[in-house]
């Protein structure tokens, strides 16, 4: 008798992923590198769009459209700021709704047609104003505002792609690796390693491919170039929809706030008991309730704001469960969002950083146009491309903070990876500060000159750029790490959220202050600070402006941060060990 033909072994699936058609996830047939290095393709064009269109978008406000250098700068800001801040709702829309994948492919698709509306308003003779020989004269027909409504259409149909975008890229490209494999776990570390290489590569192709496209051939070739990428990207990434692993939508942490909010205002006027463990806890009263644990690892109870422990309150129903967790929401989701306070400090004197970030592609540029810019005789650099020199001190900080920082760290301090997240925060808004003082002195001396009649060569724009950037490789990390390594478990998109919010608001608070400082200063005359002719105002007292604002910011930093406690340490103290599942990721 034949002996029976053995069977083949049962292919490797995953608990927690599936396949495109709602199966368990095949390990060897989906994720990994193959189809993460479809994401990081749509983030390259995300990247390269995004920083294409505003890097050098004032130039062509006050050029082309007319337009003020406050009102241009303003309209720069209050683009980026959007693009940023709608990364929330992306995020509310990708946990709730849609999840990564559709929102991914939704977001590019609105992204690519704001870009083709700004390319057909470049392009389009009849959506600009005549040209004007002397912008700065003040005597230019300004754009109309039809014209100005197409350009925002466009730039604003940009920004929710951006956001709605941003916001799932870096979760989508880590779903497709299994967390608890090592060696799947180890390949997700190195994929947020060519995520921001990505990201910087994007942004060096927008500053100077991109840039010198625009001001040479015309901005309706280099947005067109963008609307072009962007589809490409959007291709690109559908293609590996069979590979791709998927995860089951989890709910909004914003949801998870406003329960715990909503809940504990309710029973605000409920005794607390002097036993936290009367209180409604995820295992053992769920258990008591008939549900089932979320299967959140469990936090110690705090003492501080101890208004949100109302909402763990067990009222007397008579036995009956309670209605919903918006009358009543576990111990450890209450900590979890007291987590959440404890953050907001650090959360909110990182946002002026951003402010300082946002004039390096605004005043910035509009200073270059006004110096030397020849290399030689003939090549003259696009004003829009001197923050090449922005994008290159990001690029030379970071290997040498691995290769300097660290090692001097670990010999003076305890911590084996270097600084702490904070310690790179407050390095970075130290250099911040930095910044703005060599701008203002910068501003001075292109002033002196310009009243001599000379044009000052454009490379003494680059110790703030190089400096904004040296600070922002510090800031953008250190915030990163404290966000993700701080994050509850139950919110892994808060963290992202909370860090892209810092720069949307960082924009937005930019805009704030120039409205101010112009409405105070004035529009001409003699104590202007942000002329639309720079050399007949004092932008430098805007800067010192910022460099004292950001000075006064650091204090308050410094105030917040001696004061909190590490996540780790938190439950160290409690005798509690921090699982690896406790981490969260971008």
């Amino acid at each position: 008798m034949a002996p029976l033909p053995e069977t083949a072994p049962e292919a490797e699936t995953l608990s927690d992923a599936w396949d495109f058609k709602g199966r368990p996830a095949v390990r060897s047939q989906t994720g990994g590198w193959t189809s993460s290095a479809m994401i990081l393709g749509v983030e390259l064009c995300e990247r390269l769009t995004t920083l294409g269109i505003a890097v050098n978008l004032v130039t062509y406000l006050t050029g082309t459209m007319h337009l003020g250098n406050a009102v241009s700068a303003n309209t720069v800001t209050n683009f980026m700021g959007t693009s940023f801040m709608l990364c929330l709702l992306g995020g509310f829309i990708a946990d709730t709704y849609l999840g990564r994948y559709l929102t991914i492919a939704i977001f590019a698709a609105v992204q690519a047609s704001g870009v083709t509306i700004l390319t057909i308003s470049t392009a389009a003779s009849g959506l600009r104003p005549p040209p004007c020989a002397d912008p700065s004269s003040g005597n230019c027909v300004k754009a109309s505002g039809a014209q100005l409504g197409v350009l925002y259409l466009g730039l604003y149909l940009t920004a929710l792609g951006t956001g709605g975008l941003k916001s799932s890229v870096s979760g989508f490209g880590s779903d497709q690796f299994d967390e608890g494999d090592q060696g799947e776990k180890k390949q997700m570390m190195k994929f947020f390693s060519w995520f921001f290489f990505f990201i910087s590569l994007g942004s060096l192709l927008a500053v100077t491919v991109l840039v010198y496209i625009q001001d040479n051939l015309g901005r309706r070739w280099g947005y067109g170039i963008c609307a072009v990428a962007i589809l490409a990207g959007l291709t690109i990434f559908l293609s590996g929809t069979t590979r791709y692993r998927f995860k089951k939508l989890v709910g909004s942490p914003l949801t998870q706030i406003a329960t715990v909010v909503a809940a504990a205002w309710r029973k605000r006027g409920l005794d607390l008991p002097s036993d936290p463990s009367l209180l409604y806890d995820t295992d053992s009263a769920a258990a008591a309730a008939g549900q089932k644990s979320k299967g959140k690892q469990r936090l110690p109870h705090t003492k501080e704001f101890r208004f949100l422990d109302h909402a763990a309150i067990i009222e007397n129903t008579g036995g009956e469960r309670p209605a919903s967790e918006w009358t009543l929401s576990t111990l450890t989701d209450v900590e979890e969002v007291k987590q959440v306070v404890r953050m907001l400090p650090t959360w909110g004197t990182t946002i002026l950083f951003w402010t300082v970030y946002a004039q390096m592609t605004t005043f910035s540029v509009s200073q270059a146009t006004t110096m030397d810019r020849h290399i030689g005789s003939s090549f003259q650099i696009p004003a829009g491309s001197l923050t090449v020199f922005f994008v290159g001190s990001i690029l030379l900080t970071v290997p040498f903070y691995d290769r300097v920082v660290v090692p001097i760290s670990r010999r003076l301090t305890a911590n084996p990876h270097g600084l702490t997240p904070l310690q790179r925060i407050f390095v970075g808004l130290l250099l911040s500060v930095l910044a703005m003082a060599a701008a203002a002195l910068t501003e001075i001396k292109r002033l002196h000159s310009a009243n001599q009649g000379i044009t000052l060569s454009v490379f003494w724009l680059v110790p703030q750029f190089f400096l904004v950037g040296a600070g922002e490789a510090f800031t953008y990390i250190g915030q990163l790490d404290f966000f993700l390594r701080e994050c509850p478990k139950g919110m892994k998109t808060m963290s992202t959220g909370l860090f892209l919010s810092t720069l949307s608001l960082g924009f937005f608070l930019s805009s704030a202050l120039v409205t101010i400082v112009h409405k105070v200063t004035g529009q001409s005359g003699k104590g202007v600070w942000l002329a639309d002719n720079l050399n007949n105002g004092k932008l430098y007292d805007f800067y010192w402006l910022l460099a004292v604002l950001s000075m006064i910011n650091l204090l308050v930093f410094l105030v917040a941060a001696r004061g909190y406690v590490y996540k780790e340490k938190r439950m160290a103290a409690e005798g509690l060990e921090l699982s690896e599942e406790a981490c969260c990721h971008a």
